[in-house]
């Protein structure tokens, strides 16, 4: 074996919710003690969309996940493999040949339902055994429950999904962010609502929250600004061509951020969206969902002193 000694968690991490978090944490422990890597190994694609055909909506890309892994939980390489290619691989070989053999995996760390290999035919307790006859370590991590729930993705695309923010970042653990770089709109809120404004595209194949405004904060060149974004097709704006936005109208700042890499979070949902009568009653609910959404940020900050 040749390459850095590597201790690997093993899923497809998406979301990089609290359950994820047992696993990757459980990894760095391992990694600190046994002087080696902390990886995270995970698929660039959801194997059930291979699988079914049918698409799963995620609820983060894979560059937000690669972001989470390393900035929450200290993972410092995450290898992202095409789940096409290695979907007939056999349960045995990607333990030998390509975790051990390839990745140098000293240890690994998985979930209490993780499958692998050709069919799925790969489970917790064949890797456990397979990894005691190869010599290395394994820990399997159980399911983590919060509230009586068992934390899943699945469960958090639904809140997501339904724009309940603040109950799916208690599951997360972190606000829920979409990462993009900064696109040109219509330039409706600085022009017109006096905010000025960043436009994200919504990431193909990425859960789109709830259509509504949110209380969220963007950060940009390592500072952070609070927003009130809209989600949905902007019904007021004359010519609109129906085409879904993620338009956030940044409080306090001044400048044109085109072209900067973005990342906004989610906190909490203030109103689903609708059609007003005119630009000026928009204009006007913008600025008291601005009131809003710092009067939240306030509260926050109260709470944490």
């Amino acid at each position: 074996m040749s390459g850095p000694r590597r201790v690997i968690a093993l899923g497809f991490f998406d979301g990089v919710h609290l359950g994820h978090g047992a696993l990757l944490r459980r990894a760095t422990e391992e990694a600190a003690r046994l002087d080696a890597v902390p990886a995270a190994f995970t698929f660039d694609r959801h194997p059930n969309t291979v699988i079914t055909g049918q698409p799963v909506p995620l609820i983060g890309s894979v560059e937000d996940r690669i972001w989470l892994m390393r900035h929450n939980y200290g993972i410092q390489e995450v290898i992202v493999a095409p789940f096409a290619a290695m979907q007939r691989m056999d349960w045995r070989d990607f333990i030998e040949k390509y975790l051990v053999g390839q990745l140098g995996a000293i240890h690994v760390v998985a979930g209490h339902d993780f499958h692998f290999g050709y069919m799925g035919k790969g489970n917790p307790e064949r890797l456990r055994q397979a990894c005691e006859e190869l010599g290395i370590g394994c820990r399997i991590v159980p399911k983590v429950v919060q509230d009586g729930i068992t934390i899943s993705s699945t469960y958090i695309r639904t809140l997501i999904a339904q724009g309940e923010m603040e109950r799916a970042n208690q599951f997360l653990g972190h606000p829920h962010l979409l990462t993009d770089r900064v696109g040109h709109g219509k330039r409706i809120g600085s022009s017109t609502l006096g905010f000025p404004t960043v436009n994200l595209r919504p990431h193909e194949g990425v859960i789109v929250p709830a259509f509504g405004v949110y209380a969220t904060r963007v950060w940009f060149d390592g500072t952070c600004r609070e927003a009130v974004t809209n989600v949905g097709v902007r019904p007021t704006v004359r010519d609109n061509d129906g085409r879904v936005t993620i338009e956030g109208f940044l409080l306090d700042f001044q400048g044109d951020l085109y072209g900067h890499e973005l990342r906004m979070e989610f906190f909490r949902h203030l109103r689903g969206e609708r059609k007003f009568p005119s630009m000026e009653a928009l204009a006007e609910e913008i600025r008291r969902n601005a009131r809003q959404t710092r009067e939240y940020f306030q509260q926050i900050r109260e709470r944490q002193q």
